[in-house]
């Protein structure tokens, strides 16, 4: 598990210079490891929603960050949200689906 902690923060340094859709916001993606691992946002870093709680504490965050969270769908995003609210996370987002914001980056980087 620390290992995967290691490399969340990894990826958030890695990435931290390339395009993404908000560049100020924390993109967490809440699905599991093989969905990810089959395709991520630029910059996402994963945190599986069944491990939200106990796991968005080691990026060390603070609580008015903005933090936009997908999955596949939004359902999941939306669970982990209300888990962050409880925790006093205060600037979340639902961004929904995975397919659905690939393609919007793909739509936003055409108009460029």
């Amino acid at each position: 598990m620390k290992a995967f902690f290691v490399s969340a923060l990894l990826l958030l340094c890695c990435y931290s210079n390339a395009q993404e859709i908000t560049s100020d916001t924390v993109w967490l993606d809440v699905r599991s490891q093989e969905e990810f691992a089959s395709g991520h946002l630029p910059g996402a870093i994963n945190i599986p929603h069944t491990e939200i709680a106990a796991a968005i504490n080691e990026l060390q965050l603070d609580k008015s960050a903005p933090i936009a969270l997908y999955c596949k769908s939004g359902r999941r995003a939306g669970l982990a949200l209300e888990i962050l609210q409880q925790q006093g996370y205060t600037n979340l987002t639902n961004k929904g689906g995975y397919e659905q914001l690939k393609q919007q980056l793909a739509s936003d980087n055409e108009r460029k």
